[in-house]
């Protein structure tokens, strides 16, 4: 369990380093985390931490310090048989496994019976930019604490 005590809500806006945007938070609804506990990445929260509420920052992230880099081992040319269904393209996602936690794999390309399928976080290998604005910042509740996340708007719904 972690010792933080805070959960952090904020909006965001997700550009790669050429402008281009990739992601943002709902109108209305800010991303909250509970501090410590690896709810987001590190480049990202390790800025958060210092600010305070209403302020406003754009914070650049390193490949390292965001979704790491690429690793080429997580990515496989397999037999089209061994996947659960023959109608495949680009795009479709499958996860590695039976288990919540196992990988999901992209499929990068499809060369005849065989696919190729890429494990990797598709934002991996690429330096972020985050424009964010802290809009709460409040003392975690026991339960948020216990369970590790944070609760209710912006957090994990049980």
């Amino acid at each position: 369990m972690t010792t933080n005590t805070r959960v952090i809500e904020f909006n965001y806006i997700l550009h790669d380093t050429l402008g281009e945007m990739i992601d943002q938070s709902e109108a209305g609804a800010p991303l909250a985390f509970l501090e410590g506990s690896g709810q987001i990445i590190p480049g990202l929260e390790s800025v958060l931490l210092t600010m305070a509420k209403g302020d406003k920052r754009e914070v650049h992230v390193k490949a390292e310090d965001a979704y790491g880099d690429r690793d080429e081992t997580l990515v496989a040319n397999v037999p089209l048989a061994e996947l659960p269904t023959d109608q495949v393209k680009v795009g479709d996602m499958f996860r590695g496994g039976p288990e919540e936690e196992d990988p999901v794999m992209v499929v990068t390309a499809v060369q005849g019976d065989h696919v190729t399928l890429d494990a990797n976080h598709p934002l991996a290998g690429k330096d972020l930019v985050f424009k964010v604005e802290i809009t709460e910042i409040r003392t975690a509740t026991k339960d948020e604490l216990a369970h590790g996340h944070a609760h209710g708007a912006g957090g994990h719904h049980h």
